[in-house]
C-alpha cells in the first residue's frame, strides 16, 4: 500500500512551520547575547567616552566644547545619551554638571572620578582609574554565563511546572493504589511525597534569587538604585560583605586617593573625593570616620585603618608616604594585585554556586526517581502476594 504524496498546502504548512520555529529560535538566541553583553556594550561606551575626553585634554581643548563639536557630526554610534549630555554642555553647563543630569551614560563610579578630576583640575590623570575600573565587565560576563547555564537547564520554570505536576497528579494517584493494595514498605515514597511542596518552594525560592541576580545584571547601577533605601542601603551592604566588591571598592578607593594626594588635595576632602568614587554607602560611612579622626590631629596612615579592618590598606599607605614617585604610583602594585584577587574570587564563587546548584538539584531529582522505583517496588511486591 503506497502512501500518496503530501499536498501542496501541507508542504506549506510544514515549511511555515519551520520557519516560526527557527525564527523562535533565533530570537531567543539574539535575546541571550543581547542581554549577557550588555555590561561589555556599557563598557565599550565608557571607553569610548574616556577616548575622546583624553583626546580633548590632549589637544588642549576644553572638554565640553570638544564634545559639543562631536556631538555636532550627529554620530549616531555615540548614542542617544551622548548627545543629550551635549545639549546639557551647550547651555553652560560644566562637565560634571551635565554628566550629573545624564546618569546613565556612565557609571556612578566613573561619574565620582570624572568629577573629583574636575575639581583638582586634571582629568587626565583619573582616566587610568576609569579604565581600570571599565576592565571589571570581562568578569561580570564570564561568571554570569555560569548562572545563565543553570537557569536555563537547571531552575527554569519548566523544571518547576514538572514537580508542581508531579506533586499534584502523580503522587496522589501512586498513594491511592498503594492504599489499594496495601503497600506500606515505601517509607522513602511517603517521605518525598509529604515533603514535595516544600521541595518545590525551595526551588521556587532559588529561582526567584536567580531571577533577581539576572535583573540586576541586566538593569546595572539603574536597578541597584532601587535596593538603597534611606535607612538601610541593602545593595551597599550586600556589596560591601561580597570579597571581590570589597577589592574593587579598595582599589577605586585607593587609586583616587592616591591621584587626589598627589594633586595636592587637603587629606580630609581627598578621602571624601576618593570615598565618593566607590559609590557605595557603606564605605562613605567608614570614609566618614577617617575624615572625623583626620579633624582631631590623627594621622592619615592611622586614620584609613576605618577603612580595612585587615590593616593592609593602613600597611600599604605607610610605605607609600615613605616613597618616591607619589602615592599612586607606589600603590600600583597592590591595585592589580587587588584587582586579580577579585576576579579569582568573582569566578570562584560563580563556579562554587553553580555547582552547588547543580548538585542539590540533581540530588533532588535522584530523591524523586529513588522514591518512584520504590513505589512501584513496593506496589509489585504486594500484588505478588494476593
Amino acid at each position: 500500500m503506497s502512501l500518496a504524496p503530501p499536498s501542496t498546502s501541507e508542504i506549506l504548512v510544514a515549511a511555515l512551520s519551520l520557519l516560526i520555529w527557527l525564527a523562535i529560535n533565533c530570537g531567543l538566541v539574539f535575546l541571550i547575547h543581547y542581554l549577557l553583553t550588555l555590561p561589555m556594550r556599557r563598557t565599550e561606551r565608557g571607553l569610548l567616552f574616556l577616548d575622546l575626553v583624553e583626546t580633548a585634554v590632549k589637544q588642549g581643548q576644553r572638554i565640553e566644547e570638544a564634545l559639543v563639536s562631536i556631538s555636532q557630526s550627529r554620530d549616531q554610534t555615540l548614542g542617544a545619551r551622548f548627545h543629550l549630555l551635549a545639549a546639557w554642555l551647550e547651555k553652560g553647563l560644566r562637565l560634571s554638571e551635565a554628566l550629573a543630569k545624564v546618569p546613565r551614560l556612565l557609571s556612578p563610579q566613573i561619574l565620582a572620578m570624572l568629577s573629583a578630576g574636575q575639581q583638582v583640575g586634571d582629568v587626565r590623570k583619573v582616566l587610568p582609574a576609569c579604565r581600570q575600573l571599565l576592565k571589571d565587565a570581562v568578569s561580570q560576563t564570564r561568571g554570569a554565563i555560569n548562572y545563565l547555564v543553570v537557569l536555563v537547564f537547571l531552575l527554569s520554570p519548566s523544571s518547576i511546572l514538572i514537580f508542581n505536576l508531579l506533586a499534584v497528579y502523580v503522587f496522589p494517584k501512586f498513594d491511592e493504589v498503594m492504599e489499594g493494595t496495601a503497600s506500606t514498605s515505601a517509607p522513602l515514597f511517603g517521605f518525598v511525597s509529604h515533603s514535595m511542596r516544600w521541595l518545590i518552594a525551595a526551588q521556587a525560592c532559588l529561582f526567584t534569587v536567580l531571577m533577581l541576580a539576572a535583573l540586576i545584571y541586566i538593569g546595572g547601577p539603574r536597578v541597584t538604585r532601587w535596593f538603597k533605601f534611606r535607612g538601610f542601603p541593602l545593595a551597599d551592604w550586600i556589596a560591601w560583605r561580597m570579597p571581590w566588591k570589597h577589592k574593587r571598592m579598595q582599589r577605586n578607593f585607593s587609586a583616587m586617593l592616591g591621584v587626589l594626594l598627589d594633586c595636592g588635595v587637603p587629606e580630609a576632602e581627598a578621602v571624601r573625593l576618593a570615598a565618593d568614587c566607590t559609590a557605595n554607602e557603606i564605605f562613605r560611612r567608614r570614609a566618614a570616620r577617617v575624615i572625623a579622626a583626620l579633624q582631631r590631629g590623627v594621622k592619615l596612615t592611622e586614620a584609613v585603618q576605618a577603612l580595612d579592618d585587615s590593616g593592609e590598606f593602613r600597611w600599604r599607605l605607610t610605605n607609600a608616604a615613605h616613597a618616591q614617585g607619589g602615592f599612586l604610583r607606589a600603590l600600583a602594585g597592590w591595585h592589580e594585585s587587588l584587582d586579580a584577587k577579585a576576579f579569582q574570587q568573582e569566578q570562584a564563587a560563580a563556579h562554587v554556586v553553580t555547582s552547588a546548584l547543580v548538585v542539590a538539584n540533581g540530588t533532588l531529582v535522584a530523591l524523586v526517581a529513588i522514591a518512584v522505583f520504590s513505589a512501584l517496588t513496593s506496589m509489585i511486591n504486594a500484588a505478588c502476594q494476593w
